[in-house]
């Protein structure tokens, strides 16, 4: 039997069923995702989309990101929390916040991108960990 994740916003309302493991999990340390979390960087699983099924009220805020490519947010109109996004560097592929899951067993990142912009009091650890700037 495969397994369903189910990601949410803190006020329940919108959620992100995921099948499967996820393709993906890694930290960035860019500006915008430090932003978008509200701390020093963001960790996110990436699922093929057609892997994600989205239930809920969701608003959608678009960026352009440094590639020049346009990344949709989907986040909740009550609490604010972004649950989901897409585009950018993985079309066809969503990206899930690790938080949104609320699960301390999730799998741990492999991979730890934008180190350029990283604090310098921040480690992502793991023997497995590729480290980009």
């Amino acid at each position: 039997m495969t397994e369903v994740r189910e990601a949410r916003c803190r006020c329940g309302q919108l959620s992100a069923a995921c099948l499967g493991e996820p393709v993906r999990v890694s930290v960035c340390h860019c500006l915008a995702c430090q932003q978008r979390s509200g701390s020093a960087f963001a960790a996110q699983a990436r699922y093929p989309a057609d892997r994600v099924t989205i239930t809920g009220e969701h608003r959608t805020w678009t960026r352009v990101a440094d590639s020049g490519r346009e990344v949709d947010y989907g986040f909740c109109p009550n609490c604010g929390s972004t649950v989901f996004y897409t585009g950018g560097n993985f079309e066809n592929f969503m990206a899930i916040p690790v938080g949104a899951f609320a699960d301390p067993a999730f799998p741990p990142p492999h991979f730890s991108v934008w180190e350029r912009r990283k604090h310098a009091w921040t480690e992502v650890l793991g023997d497995e960990v590729d480290h980009s700037s």
